[in-house]
């Protein structure tokens, strides 16, 4: 696969401006690393389907990475979950002052939707990739689910609650990362709909698992806060450790039989992403 962090390096966001801080914070969380996760679930799909269009589904994967990290630094903020930890580095407001971290994560938001319209595909798929990250991303999906947590902090939900608080906060936008591969290279709607159920419920294991290394992972070992979710509605909260550990579990073994059934060339793109991910809860 192309180099995406090459890519995403070459290609930060930039504006000439006499501010002597705003272009470096706009690039710091960008350029702290991370998993990568959710472009390279999209560059993979490109990649099984259409290879002579991963360069161009570049542009694309950035604008996911852009909206995601957009979501870290306004869930580090003072008013959420006030982390002074990031990707192993300090979080933006502890480094530049809330009001700059705010402004650069509302940058970061809009300069997703700036590079979709942009990116080099016909105008109707620039339009339905917009859309899909804005429904995943906003109103009903991942802003729902911060909502949501934040307003039941100390108050303990169902599982089906829980279930639907990470659907919402963190699944959506795991599955829009898949959905929007096939647009890129025009799958039929069954298998959209097929890859975008997978998303949500890998998006659910992949919730489970880090509020598992939360619950046994140091600080230095996750490179942001950790054993920070007592008042939180996790999955740990709820069924106890070795709950969430089998919840966990049945998850991974329900997606490895459904990642069975995808097309060899999927499979094979995604293999080394879903033995990485699938039972990280193990720590394997």
């Amino acid at each position: 696969m192309v180099d995406f962090e090459r890519f995403l390096r070459q290609n930060l966001p930039h504006v000439e401006t006499f501010h002597p801080e705003y272009g470096e914070a706009l690039a710091a969380m960008l350029l702290a690393g991370g998993k990568r996760f959710r472009p390279r679930l999209l560059l993979s799909v490109v990649e099984a389907y259409e290879p002579l269009l991963v360069e161009s589904a570049l542009v694309a994967a950035l604008a996911l990475e852009a909206f995601h990290t957009y979501s870290l630094i306004h869930d580090d903020l003072p008013a959420m979950d006030d982390a002074p930890l990031r990707r192993g580095e300090a979080t933006l407001h502890t480094r530049y002052g809330e009001a700059l971290a705010i402004l650069a994560g509302d940058a970061l938001n809009t300069w997703a939707f700036e590079l979709l319209a942009k990116a080099p595909f016909r105008d109707d798929v620039r339009v339905e990739l917009i859309r899909i990250l804005a429904e995943n991303g906003g109103v009903g999906g991942m802003v729902l689910g911060q909502a949501i947590d934040l307003r039941f902090e100390n108050h303990p939900l169902e599982l089906a609650q829980v279930e639907e608080l990470h659907r919402n906060k963190t699944a959506k936008l795991i599955a829009a990362s898949l959905e929007m591969g096939t647009v890129i290279v025009g799958l039929e709607p069954r298998l959209r709909r097929e890859l975008y159920g997978f998303g949500i419920d890998l998006g659910l294991l992949f919730q489970v698992q880090d509020d598992i290394l939360d619950a046994t992972q140091s600080q230095e070992e996750a490179g942001k806060p950790t054993a920070h979710d007592a008042d939180k509605n996790s999955f740990v909260v709820l069924l106890g450790l070795e709950g969430a550990m089998g919840y966990a579990d049945t998850l991974a073994e329900e997606l490895r039989e459904r990642f069975g059934r995808f097309d060899p060339p999927l499979r094979r793109v995604l293999e080394g992403l879903m033995e990485r991910y699938l039972l990280r809860h193990q720590g394997r």
